[in-house]
């Protein structure tokens, strides 16, 4: 058993949308570990609760019970422990989703330095981080490039390297290659799972994708509102 302090530990939680008849429970009692640098796989059916636990997870909703932790820090416990969420989700917490959601009248590199900006960095040192993020995804050569002018496998590296500017010891990604195809989708897999490894960053990972899955070596299943650990292939990219 590893003695890793986890960067990601989930203690049976539960969200629970509505009240009386027609309350609906989305989660009933999630258990989750993730350590740092590990990229795990979230699978299920549709509806059955992993864009939910996400939302909890970055705090964008609220549980109704249980406890997590981020990096040894504990964030809900049967309630919010933190006061300020918005700078929790700014510092902690990278965000990756289906559509890149980037800001179409800005180049790539005032797409990545907006959030350490956000931070208080001032726009040298920004652009500096922004510029290192893109370098380490393989685009930097895109770097002055307006949004519009990228392929969808440049915005999705764009979206990835915004994700990282803040160096999160957590980031969580809904379905971040359902637009690509094979050999993109695996592409971002690849430089997901390498840059955990190199920022020893935890990666949850909802898909449906059935070309990356196999590139897991641990994926959580979540099927009517809990979870169920099971062994990935760990298939070599």
């Amino acid at each position: 058993m590893t003695t890793t302090e986890p960067a990601i530990l989930i203690e049976n939680l539960t969200k629970r949308y509505g009240t009386g008849p027609t309350a609906v429970d989305a989660l009933k009692g999630v258990d989750m570990r993730i350590d740092p640098g590990e990229v795990v796989g979230l699978i299920g059916p549709s509806g059955s609760g992993k864009t939910t636990l996400l939302k909890c997870l970055g705090a964008v909703i609220e549980p109704t019970s249980g406890r997590f932790t981020l990096g040894g820090e504990v964030i809900y416990d049967n309630a919010w422990k933190r006061t300020d969420l918005r700078a929790l989700r700014r510092d902690r917490i990278g965000f990756v989703f289906q559509a890149p959601y980037l800001i179409p009248f800005l180049d790539a590199t005032h797409n990545v330095a907006l959030l350490p900006m956000l931070a208080g960095v001032k726009n040298p040192a920004a652009r500096a981080t922004a510029l290192e993020m893109l370098t380490a995804l393989d685009v930097q050569h895109r770097a002055n490039a307006r949004i519009p002018e990228l392929s969808g496998g440049e915005q999705q590296r764009v979206a990835i390297a915004r994700a990282l500017a803040n160096k999160p010891p957590i980031i969580l990604a809904d379905e971040p290659t359902a637009p690509l195809d094979s050999e993109r989708a695996l592409a971002v897999v690849k430089i997901l799972n390498r840059l955990a490894q190199e920022f020893q960053t935890a990666i949850i990972v909802v898909t449906h994708d059935e070309k990356i899955i196999p590139t897991f070596k641990r994926i959580y299943n979540i099927r009517d509102g809990k979870t169920y650990e099971e062994p990935g292939e760990g298939r070599q990219l």
